[in-house]
């Protein structure tokens, strides 16, 4: 389910984020960049992960052995977490 229908039955059931419950997505796709969403997410090195598989792609076609990459995500917090509870 999409982030951004997630976020549509949160609000319907009367949850509050992110004071209640907090929603990461992945990608960072541009749904989670709009301002109404602003949702936090794990975003990867898109550019980084295309130049990686045509490399090793251009590694098997002159018969080599492609390199292993890996990309690190990170994390872009935007308003849809909030702290995590403390403890009672």
């Amino acid at each position: 389910m999409p982030g951004g229908r997630v976020l549509d039955v949160l609000a319907h059931r009367g949850r509050k984020v992110p004071a209640e419950i907090s929603v990461v997505g992945y990608d960072d796709s541009r749904l989670a960049k709009m301002p109404h969403v602003q949702m936090t997410t794990v975003s990867q090195d898109a550019a980084g992960t295309a130049d990686a598989a045509v490399t090793a792609a251009l590694d098997l076609i002159k018969g080599g052995t492609p390199q292993e990459t890996v990309l690190t995500p990170h994390l872009v917090e935007r308003a849809t977490t909030g702290p995590a509870p403390t403890p009672h």
